[in-house]
């Protein structure tokens, strides 16, 4: 369609320009049609990715680890830890119950404990479950010299150049040697700290009993010291009844300030993709993919789709290789988390993908006169909008940050700058904790939030939405005398499809001769007929050519580029051209008039 619009030159023929339409038609609908083909074969494809029973899985896993309560403290669980003797109470109880399933309800065995342990009897547990801290030195950071005396131990919060390296406590197994890590996997991004992988790492065993003693063994001989940082508790899970892997990270983060913050990560992934007959189909479409990507990747800048299609190409293949060499030894801990890592941000990429996809049908809609109109708008207003948008974010960061010093240390929404940021948009829409705001500062509280919602719920916003009101409605006054797209893709389908009726003989074409307009001449003559005097005739004559003028200049097929402004010198000859109407208007109507009073005057007598 772009190439055939380049085709197009000033005075044109007509037969030229109807050429240049009908290859405007087709092609804009060959388009259309490859690209609803992509699109539906891209929402198979990442609908196929997608198992329901992903949510029931990861919910089912999320309370047994999370909201299971210590047995002798109902109100302890891993989300509600806050102490290290809570987290060892965790660790002992609700952790190693829902690790160990050893019987059946009516105490039968139903597998061998030995190869296998499975949770909530449907779980295969792959490999043995993995724990690992990560520590920071003593004297990390500088004491005051007043509070010397008193503070002989400084430990600063985590970050890789104060990790602690060397052994601590029994120095005989790995837990109390520091391991590097062998693979490259990716850091964690924790409340208040991002962590690497390694540390001080052991392995729980396939029996109860052992890994119970391991745990009691722990906790005599103090493996969490002052130092401790960050604890991860990392094991998978295999359902082979939905073919399903559900990836589990626990984290306990020791913060410098004291206390425990808890945080934990279920991924449900498909790594095993291709099983069942629809898994196969599902092979097909990722094909079909590949070849639509090529296709737009000669459409589109190659640095981009090349990355992409790399991607697409090789990920597969790297995650079944991986798969392979992690299911060859069962007595280790498999670091499946790399894998479901990675497989959630390619289900990210591809969201965001199908997102775009779904955006660019605007592209073909867009010659529609409403869609027309709407991208009109937004262009004509963009420079109005981003001088708003300046304004709009001085005072929005300036009231964030008067948020954050203000109600930082006391309400959680403001703990941070970003938090505030997000805390403001909340109150925008209608989402706030005022109560909060009020406690922390019963003065600045009030103060801020109503001037906050004054300046920027009343007047900013509706700032913005007159902004784009009035040019909405200027764009519409324009577009209603004639400035408007030639091309609309509705009218010229409608057209080729009566083109195709008229071909295969199912509709009438119509004749050339109730086509053609009267000439002047003879519109002349029947006005001569009709008892109208010459200068009448002379004026409506002038009239005529002034309108068909004006409709060759505005109204002209010829016409290929979009809504442009109208110019002063165009703007007074459509002045002129509606005083001269408006002078018909009158003429006409006294000529109505005069025949009303003849038309009275014969009722009188």
């Amino acid at each position: 369609m772009a190439e055939a619009s380049r085709w197009y030159r000033p005075g044109s023929s007509k037969h030229n320009l109807h050429y240049i339409k009908e290859v405007e038609i087709r092609t804009t609908l060959q388009e259309l049609l490859l690209y609803f083909i992509f699109l539906i074969n891209l929402c198979i494809l990442t609908f196929g990715m997608v198992n329901p029973h992903m949510y029931y899985l990861n919910k089912v896993m999320s309370s047994l680890f999370l909201d299971t309560s210590v047995a002798d403290d109902e109100r302890t669980n891993f989300k509600s830890i806050r102490s290290i003797t809570d987290f060892w109470k965790f660790m002992e109880g609700p952790l190693l119950e829902g690790l160990y399933w050893d019987s059946w309800y009516n105490n039968q065995r139903l597998y061998n404990l030995n190869n296998s342990s499975r949770i909530y009897y449907e779980n295969i547990l792959l490999g043995v479950p993995r724990v690992r801290q990560l520590k920071v030195r003593n004297n990390t950071c500088k004491v005051y010299s007043s509070f010397q005396s008193l503070m002989h131990e400084c430990y600063d919060k985590y970050t890789s150049k104060n990790e602690d390296l060397s052994e601590f406590g029994l120095r005989t197994d790995t837990e109390w040697k520091y391991s590097s890590s062998k693979t490259s996997s990716p850091l964690h991004w924790g409340y208040v700290g991002v962590y690497r992988d390694g540390g001080y790492i052991f392995t729980l065993s396939k029996s109860k009993s052992e890994t119970q003693t391991k745990f009691v063994n722990l906790r005599l001989n103090s493996w969490i010291t002052r130092g401790t940082r960050v604890i991860f508790i990392d094991f998978s899970l295999y359902n082979a009844n939905v073919n399903l892997f559900c990836i589990i990270r626990l984290v306990a983060e020791f913060p410098a300030t004291g206390g425990i913050l808890t945080s934990w990560q279920f991924y449900s992934v498909k790594l095993l993709r291709y099983v069942s007959y629809y898994d196969y189909f599902i092979a097909s479409c990722e094909i079909t993919f590949c070849i639509f990507l090529i296709v737009f990747t000669t459409q589109e800048g190659k640095k981009i789709k090349e990355f992409k299609y790399a991607y697409f190409k090789s990920i597969w293949n790297w995650l079944e290789l991986l798969l392979l060499l992690l299911l060859q030894n069962t007595e280790k801990y498999s670091d499946f988390y790399f894998l479901a890592y990675w497989h959630i941000y390619y289900n990210n990429i591809i969201a965001i993908t199908i997102f775009f996809a779904w955006i660019k049908i605007f592209k073909f809609i867009s010659f529609n006169k409403t869609m027309s109109q709407l991208s009109s708008t937004l262009s004509r207003c963009i420079k109005d909008i981003v001088g708003f948008a300046i304004m709009f974010f001085i005072i929005f960061f300036a009231y964030a940050q008067l948020g954050f010093l203000v109600f930082g240390s006391q309400v959680d929404d403001f703990s941070t700058f970003q938090n505030a940021i997000f805390a403001q948009f909340r109150i925008v829409l209608g989402d706030f904790n005022f109560a909060g705001i009020q406690q922390a500062n019963r003065i600045l509280g009030p103060i801020y939030f109503i001037t906050f919602i004054f300046f920027v719920f009343f007047v900013l916003l509706n700032m913005f939405l007159a902004i784009i009101n009035d040019t909405y409605s200027e764009v519409k006054a324009d577009y209603s005398i004639g400035r408007r797209p030639d091309f609309e893709l509705g009218k010229m389908i409608k057209q080729s499809y009566n083109n195709a009726l008229e071909k295969l003989n199912l509709k009438k074409a119509e004749k050339d001769e109730d086509k053609k307009m009267k000439t002047s001449g003879d519109l002349a003559e029947e006005a001569r007929k009709e008892g109208f005097d010459e200068s009448e005739i002379q004026r409506a004559e002038h009239m005529r050519k002034w309108k068909e003028r004006l409709e060759k200049k505005y109204y002209s097929a010829e016409i290929q580029d979009d809504y442009q402004p109208v110019t002063q010198q165009e703007f007074r000859e459509l002045f002129l051209y509606a005083v001269e109407l408006e002078k018909e208007l009158h003429y006409i109507s006294l000529k109505l008039n005069r025949v009303m009073r003849k038309f009275s005057a014969l009722q009188d007598k």
